[in-house]
C-alpha cells in the first residue's frame, strides 16, 4: 500500500523553524496498531491522519509513542496539505476528533484554529516535577498541563530541566508548560513532555488552549500575541473568545512524497 505523506513546518513561515508535523491524507482509517508504527516510524512530534466526511474530516494524531486527545500544530499543518496540496476550497476546515469539532479557516496566509478553551486552575505539583524544573514558579496551576507562572522571559529562556529526573513521572498525555509575559509579545512560553521522545516540544498549540484564557484574564485582553522559546521558536496569534480559543500562525510545506507499508 503506497500513502501520500507531508511534514510541514507549523506556526513558521521559514522552512527548519516552528514545530514540524508529518500530515498522512487517508480515505478510510488504518488500524491503530499501523498508524501508531507510521508515527514512530517519522519520529517528529506528531502525526495527523485524517479521513474525509461528508461535511469536512476526521482527524486523529499520534506521537511516537501514543494518540493524542489535541494537538494544534498538527491540524494546522493538516489545513495546510488541504489547501496547499490537495485543493480543498471550503473556507473553514471542519476536523471532528476527540476533542469535538475543530475549525481552521484562512486568511491570507494566516492559518487560524478554532479550540476549546481549557482555563487552569491553582494546583500543587508533584515534589519531582518541581526538583525537575529546578526553578521555582510563582503560580502553579492545571488544566490538561500543569503551568508554571514566572515573572519575566529571561526566566523561562534560562530553565535547564532536569529531564532524567522529569522522565521518572508519567503525566500522559499532559505536559509541563513554562510560562511568562513577553518582552515584546503579550507572552512567552515553552513546553516540556516527560517520557516523549522529544522532550521539549518546540511550538504546542494545545497548551495555547489553557495559556490564551489565563493570560487574557491576566492582562485584560482578548487578542494577544505570543512566542514559544524553544530552539525552533514559533509565533502565534491568540484570540480568547469565551469557551473557544483562537490560534492563529502560518505554515510551510519541507517535504511531499509517499510511504509504502
Amino acid at each position: 500500500m503506497k500513502l501520500p505523506l507531508y511534514q510541514i513546518d507549523a506556526f513558521t513561515d521559514t522552512i527548519f523553524g516552528g514545530n514540524p508535523a508529518a500530515v498522512c491524507p487517508l480515505e478510510s482509517w488504518l488500524s491503530t496498531e499501523t498508524m501508531q508504527k507510521i508515527a514512530m516510524e517519522n519520529s517528529v512530534a506528531e502525526t495527523a491522519f485524517f479521513i474525509p466526511l461528508d461535511d469536512g474530516f476526521h482527524i486523529r494524531w499520534f506521537t511516537p509513542e501514543f494518540e493524542m486527545d489535541l494537538c494544534g500544530h498538527a491540524t494546522l499543518a493538516s489545513a495546510h496539505v488541504l489547501i496547499s496540496h490537495l485543493g480543498y476550497k471550503n473556507p473553514a476546515i471542519k476536523f471532528q476528533s476527540n476533542s469535538g469539532e475543530l475549525i481552521v479557516t484562512q486568511n491570507n496566509d494566516l492559518l487560524t484554529l478554532d479550540f476549546p478553551s481549557r482555563m487552569p486552575q491553582p494546583a500543587e505539583a508533584p515534589q519531582l516535577i518541581l526538583d525537575g524544573i529546578k526553578v521555582k514558579p510563582m503560580e502553579i496551576l492545571k488544566a490538561r498541563d500543569y503551568v508554571f507562572v514566572y515573572e519575566d522571559e529571561e526566566t523561562i529562556r534560562r530553565i535547564e530541566p532536569n529531564v532524567s529526573l522529569l522522565n521518572q513521572i508519567n503525566i500522559d498525555p499532559g505536559g509541563i508548560i513554562v510560562t511568562a509575559p513577553g518582552k515584546e509579545v503579550d507572552f512567552v512560553s515553552r513546553f516540556f513532555t516527560p517520557q516523549a521522545s522529544i522532550f521539549e516540544d518546540p511550538v504546542t498549540g494545545s497548551a495555547h488552549c489553557s495559556l490564551i484564557p489565563f493570560w487574557a484574564k491576566r492582562l485584560g485582553k482578548e487578542n494577544l500575541t505570543a512566542l514559544q522559546i524553544s530552539q525552533r521558536g514559533g509565533k502565534l496569534f491568540c484570540q480568547n473568545a469565551g469557551e473557544r480559543v483562537l490560534i492563529s500562525g502560518k505554515a510551510v510545506t519541507y517535504l511531499e512524497g509517499f510511504i509504502s507499508i
